[in-house]
């Protein structure tokens, strides 16, 4: 059986690729989650409640022109923290980006309070978000 944290975020990443952002902000995210995506790229830095990250993913699709997607792999789980293993594919002004990805997730009160995420490929994610 599946722990209820590893069961949270398959869950989030599917609401994700609906595009679900209602369940993303209400069933899965604490109001005060924090989103930290790393590197020097214009989208890197810390991003501070769900309005913020929403904005975020947002300009994700736009800077694709909807042409993101992910693949999630593995997630592993327990009371306090879950790991998400994922491929994140892109387009963008004729380039493509595939980079195997890892988000830390911290869990409070059953939702996710705080992300971090790392690229396999700092370099590539930092020239493809440029």
């Amino acid at each position: 059986m599946a722990h209820s944290n590893e069961d949270l975020v398959r869950e989030g990443f599917a609401a994700f690729a609906r595009g679900d952002m209602d369940a993303l902000r209400k069933q899965y995210w604490a109001d005060d989650i924090r989103w930290h995506v790393s590197g020097r790229s214009p989208l890197a830095g810390d991003y501070e409640g769900a309005e913020q990250v929403i904005e975020l993913f947002a300009r994700l699709f736009e800077l694709t022109g909807g042409a993101l997607s992910i693949e999630l792999h593995d997630v592993l789980a327990n009371d306090e923290h879950a790991v998400a293993l994922f491929t994140a594919r892109a387009e963008r002004a004729g380039r493509q980006l595939t980079d195997n990805m890892v988000q830390t997730f911290h869990m409070r009160d059953g939702k996710v309070s705080e992300v971090w995420t790392q690229a396999t490929d700092l370099y590539a994610q930092d020239e493809f978000w440029s």
